[in-house]
């Protein structure tokens, strides 16, 4: 069932102080990008040494001379932004403009990486009420998504119009610019700099104990150190909002550094009794702690987003593998920002990206493919009988699968797709053992021949000794790569072991791959990669 609510949204504005931008850069580059008809988009200024200076913008790149870069303008640009911090950041005083470094083996600058910072107001708006409920919120999304812009206009509307003590933790200096009087658009916020990357949980632990902030924003937590810190910030009844490296709470979950920002995970091992009772495998998965946030939001572009709620309750679901219901909020073409909740569900299974939508009872899911093999997705169809189809055409999908290759090219199409609201999902390789795992996490019923039922010993069906075995080596495999984050390798089976052992750790969240040749292949455990 859908529910819709609207809620206006005013215009937003947006500044970016071009020119000071452009006053560091060398006569013909200034030239170039002032005459450009689409300078309003500007988004990167590139110069490497010995290739034509390029301009970026949203899909596409503009050579801006036909000229290589010479040193002499690439120092000319380092003479003029002042000195790079060890992160080999620079920018440029009270702008949101940032110049990173690219150095040669002796530390000479041989690249220059010069991004247009923009203010932008009025994004607040998708997350203005869970923002002024207090609730901690943690904030996922690719790079470029608009996680900085959303935290600089949180701070400004808490600081301003709710008038909150708020303090910016400011590694890199991309909240509040540079320079030591922080740029407007953070408000009344207060901003605290980092002498060093390796000093920012300190900071952010000096923050709360020398300046009793009600608020703190964090960008970029990376360190076990900075996970520790955000807890111990939210433990002393401090709101929190800040980002994380990731795009998805399943990409969270399945990083061991940053898991414990969501509750951790842990491997249990039941008792016979007890998995019996619960109809599952003696290991299983739990959430080891609360969460350090109370709300966590994917940010999918600047007009739409994911908001999981009570993220306790959603992490036990997706850890148990049962579906959970996210909000969607997206703005529409008139400015309005619409919430719904629909059959779109989340589940932690195999490692693709959240968003699989189950089918209900009877119905087909149409899969419209890019880029993977079509004769391997209708074997995979068949090997488990689920009630799927391929569709030739996008308007008639469900949902849209791809390659992680190519979702790292954004290709027009992918755009597309994503940019009409369907669900696109990817795979790592263009095997049949990874479309099945994707088909798992839709239709829970293939996982039917894994075994879900223990036996008593001695009853029909009971696992031979080999096989007991295999799910023996492959329960470990799940605590191990739990436990270190660390890749697991187990002994050479036969084919119908390992696909065994395949299915065992897909259920858990764990990645695999088969290795070897003869009697010599064997499984691979590993944690799976958060996609770029």
């Amino acid at each position: 069932m859908n529910t819709l609510s609207t809620i206006h949204n005013p215009a937003t504005g947006l500044t970016d102080d071009i020119e000071r931008l452009l006053a560091i850069m060398p006569a013909f580059i200034r030239k170039a990008v002032r005459e450009d008809p689409d300078r309003e988009d500007l988004l990167e200024i590139i110069i490497d040494l010995g290739r034509p200076p390029e301009a970026r913008f949203p899909g596409k790149i503009r050579e801006l001379i036909e000229e290589p870069a010479t040193q002499k303008d690439i120092d000319y640009v380092v003479e003029r932004v002042g000195r790079f911090t060890d992160d080999n950041r620079a920018g440029i005083e009270r702008t949101l403009h940032r110049v990173s470094a690219i150095r040669n083996r002796f530390g000479g600058v041989v690249g220059l990486t010069c991004r247009v910072g923009r203010a932008v107001f009025g994004t607040v708006d998708l997350l203005r009420d869970v923002i002024e409920s207090g609730s901690s919120i943690l904030l996922l999304g690719r790079p470029g998504v608009g996680k900085t812009t959303l935290l600089r206009e949180a701070a400004r509307v808490l600081a301003d119009d709710m008038g909150k003590r708020v303090v910016i933790v400011d590694t890199s200096n991309e909240i509040a610019g540079d320079g030591d009087i922080p740029h407007p658009g953070i408000g009344r916020a207060r901003r605290m700099q980092v002498p060093s990357i390796d000093l920012q949980h300190a900071v952010m632990i000096e923050a709360v104990e020398n300046h009793m902030p009600e608020v703190i924003v964090i960008d970029e937590i990376g360190t076990e150190a900075e996970a520790l810190a955000a807890r111990t910030i939210a433990e002393r009844g401090v709101q929190l909002i800040g980002t994380a490296h990731g795009n998805t709470l399943d990409n969270l979950l399945a990083n061991p550094t940053l898991s414990d920002l969501v509750g951790g995970i842990s491997a249990v091992t039941l008792s016979d009794e007890e998995a019996r009772r619960r109809r599952t495998r003696k290991t299983i998965l739990e959430r080891k702690a609360p969460p350090t946030f109370d709300v966590l939001v994917e940010i999918q572009d600047r007009e739409s987003m994911v908001v999981h709620h009570e993220l306790a309750g959603v992490v036990d679901a997706m850890l148990r593998g049962n579906p959970v219901t996210p909000e969607i909020r997206r703005r529409d073409p008139g400015g309005r920002v619409v919430t719904r909740r629909d059959k779109e569900v989340y589940r932690h299974s195999t490692g693709f990206p959240s968003g699989a939508a189950l089918p209900a009872a009877g119905q087909t899911i149409r899969i419209f493919t890019y880029g993977v093999s079509r004769k391997h997705m209708e074997r995979a169809i068949n090997n488990l009988r689920v009630s799927a189809r391929m569709v030739a055409d996008m308007e008639n999908a469900d949902i849209a699968l791809t390659l992680k290759s190519q979702e790292k090219k954004k290709p027009l199409r992918l755009r597309e797709i994503q940019k009409n609201g369907m669900p696109v999902h990817v795979i790592k390789s263009n095997t049949i053992t990874q479309i099945e795992n994707f088909l798992k996490g839709i239709f829970p019923d293939a996982l039917s021949d894994s075994r879900e039922m223990m036996t008593e010993p001695g009853s029909p069906g009971r696992p031979s000794e080999d096989e007991s075995r295999a799910e023996k080596e492959a329960e470990k495999a799940i605590m191990e790569v739990c436990k270190t984050g660390l890749s697991f390798e187990l002994r050479p089976q036969n084919a119908h072991f390992r696909r065994l052992q395949h299915m065992m750790l897909n259920r858990h969240g764990i990645a695999t791959e088969s290795r070897g040749h003869g009697t010599s292949r064997r499984v691979v455990a590993y944690p799976v990669t958060p996609l770029a």
